[in-house]
């Protein structure tokens, strides 16, 4: 039998516009950009802060670049698998919305929750559907809202959380 492989064909991503800075987080907490640079190394945080956008809308741009950049046919992904701690909502999961907006209409897709690991499980869940034979596009988004969950005027969590900005990979079938 063929030994079936995946790998990682192209890459895309967003970061949203606004920048918030260490001195500005200082107006709204008992802190210094120098304490948060000497014991966490955080500089800035890019936020999205458009009313009405979610993590899907930061994970759309990234695939959307990424089918952009290989010159992929939205109609040859057989799935896509969005790892987040800030979906959009319970249901409808993040990646079937962006399923829905960028047409692909032959893929199924779910969100994996593990917040920090869980763009590597996504990885992994994504290789072993291409290593199981039956895939062979797979798009893998690792995307976060942070700032939908934190408060920026709770010092004690405020200073550690930074939107979430993992490259988008997708796998594809390779013979050996």
């Amino acid at each position: 039998m063929e030994k079936v492989n995946a790998v990682i064909t192209g890459v895309g991503g967003y970061i949203p516009d606004y920048v918030l800075t260490n001195d500005e987080i200082s107006k709204m907490v008992d802190t210094t950009n120098e304490w948060i640079m000497e014991r966490i190394g955080i500089r800035e945080r890019h936020i999205l802060n458009e009313e009405g956008l979610g993590t899907s809308y930061m994970a759309r741009k990234a695939v959307k670049q990424l089918l952009s950049r290989t010159q992929s046919n939205p109609d040859e992904i057989d799935l896509v698998i969005v790892a987040t701690t800030t979906p959009d909502y319970r249901f409808p999961s993040t990646a079937s919305i962006i399923c829905e907006k960028l047409k692909l209409k032959y893929s199924f897709a779910f969100d994996m929750q593990a917040v920090c690991s869980g763009f590597l499980y996504a990885l992994e869940t994504g290789a072993n559907f291409i290593r199981s034979g039956r895939y062979k596009k797979v798009i893998v988004v690792g995307a976060d809202k942070m700032s939908s969950i934190i408060d920026y005027t709770d010092r004690s969590t405020c200073l550690f959380s930074r939107t979430v900005r993992q490259p988008f990979y997708w796998n594809r079938l390779l013979k050996k």
